[in-house]
């Protein structure tokens, strides 16, 4: 799940709508309906996939939901649940404030940092104006630094 969050930049409403059989392993993607019921499709690098298909093979459910609950029946994992293992996780690991959200804003500054177009990060996010993705990225300064004695000096 957490893999898939990073990898992706998905929001947590469209994690928890998938299927299995949403899943596109050999293109390792899938299509995700975001707001307004708007379809687009995300991206996952290897290591999200490697651990999809060990969680997928691990459940012994039929629940065609691609992510459910630990117990039993294995209802469908809705977003306060997430949210719930996100946070739980992070006091593992003495972390404050893990949510979901964060996942998608740190793709999107790396994205930025690594030289991805805006309107390729504004496309991967599904946003309708290139202002709302602005706003996710925290442009590194070094960044800006070396872009300026790159084009500017």
């Amino acid at each position: 799940m957490i893999d898939l969050l990073a990898s992706t930049g998905m929001r947590v409403g469209e994690l928890v709508q998938l299927n299995r059989e949403d899943i596109n392993f050999q293109e390792r993607e899938c299509i995700v309906f975001g707001k307004g019921g708007s379809e687009r499709i995300v991206y996952f690098d290897a290591r999200a996939k490697i651990h999809l298909l060990n969680y997928i093979d691990s459940r012994s459910d039929n629940n065609v939901a691609l992510f459910v609950s630990l117990a039993a029946p294995h209802e469908r994992l809705m977003i306060g649940g997430v949210e719930t293992r996100l946070r739980e996780i992070g006091k593992w690991v003495d972390m404050q404030k893990v949510h979901p959200h964060k996942f998608r804003r740190t793709l999107a500054t790396r994205a930025i940092d690594k030289g991805m177009p805006i309107e390729q990060v504004q496309r991967l996010l599904g946003h309708v104006k290139i202002d709302t993705t602005l706003h996710y990225a925290m442009v590194n300064q070094t960044n800006v630094k070396n872009s300026h004695r790159k084009f500017i000096s």
